[in-house]
């Protein structure tokens, strides 16, 4: 074997030291950190990303601003409930059962720009079902014209009519069996 380069020492002590696929990932984010800088980078740190946090959710759109996040459960209006038991919940988690007292906001349309105010005009825009623990569960993407996604990489179509991009997503217990 003859003289290794820089580059071809790098790599092979980076893939002595990881899995092939780690080491495709490490290598892919240095493309992506050279092309779109280190603030994209940083979004695809291990750990950033929620995948999975909600059953039936194997992407990495983070859930929408919820009292009980990532658990963002909504009921078909768009109002939070408790992820467990599914009664009203007011903006501290508490169960909303005060109107006077107590401050509710619907988690995609009125919680989500409050909490980013660079969020314009966000609503649902579609989602899909699957079956969680012998129920059916519907997965709501909450969308708006923002490029960005909550966990900070660039936003993706999903469900949402054209033009628009998933900034966050909620989900609703449906009353079926699967």
């Amino acid at each position: 074997m003859g003289q290794l380069n820089v580059t071809e020492r790098v790599g092979r002590v980076l893939a002595s030291r990881v899995s092939r696929r780690g080491f495709l990932g490490r290598v892919g984010m240095g493309v992506v950190a050279l092309a779109g800088g280190g603030f994209v980078a940083s979004t695809l740190a291990p750990g950033r990303a929620e995948a999975l946090h909600i059953c039936g959710h194997t992407y990495t759109t983070g859930s929408c601003p919820h009292p009980f996040a990532p658990l963002s459960r909504t009921n078909k209006y768009g109002w939070p409930l408790h992820p467990t038991y599914g009664y009203p919940v007011d903006e501290d988690g508490g169960p909303y059962v005060d109107p006077p007292t107590q401050t509710r906001r619907k988690t995609c349309q009125q919680e989500v720009p409050l909490v980013y105010p660079f969020v314009k005009d966000p609503h649902y825009g579609g989602g899909w079902t699957r079956c969680c623990s012998g129920r059916l569960r519907h997965i709501q993407d909450c969308c708006s014209k923002t490029k960005f996604r909550i966990n900070g990489d660039l936003g993706v179509g999903g469900y949402c009519p054209s033009g628009l991009r998933v900034f966050c997503i909620t989900y609703r217990e449906l009353n079926q069996t699967c």
